[in-house]
């Protein structure tokens, strides 16, 4: 019989983190309006699918999870390589937290 888990404690503890936070980053991209447009939409249900399939052992879901994180990073490394921040400003607790949690 197919078992499908959405957290799986066989898992190492840093794969059990991180399908815990692509579950919370997904639900905060719909609370906090991420999932508005088709590409919001898109990234939350990826982070969510990706949380998913980690749990059950899938394959595609790492590579899925690696690729979300990687893109929720852009927006901050273009901001940063345009100069429309700077540097020190991710040092301030708002930008620190949300690389923290990518």
């Amino acid at each position: 019989m197919e078992t499908r888990r959405w957290t799986n404690p066989s898992l190492p503890q840093t794969l059990q983190i991180a399908v815990f936070l692509l579950y919370f980053r997904a639900v905060m991209g719909l609370l906090f309006g991420l999932a508005f447009g088709l590409i919001g939409l898109l990234i939350v249900v990826a982070m969510a699918a990706s949380g998913f399939g980690i749990a059950n052992e899938k394959r595609w879901a790492y590579h899925l999870g690696v690729g979300v994180a990687c893109f929720a990073l852009l927006p901050v490394a273009v901001a940063v390589g345009t100069g429309s921040i700077g540097l020190l400003t991710l040092l301030r607790i708002d930008y620190a937290l949300r690389l923290a949690f990518d």
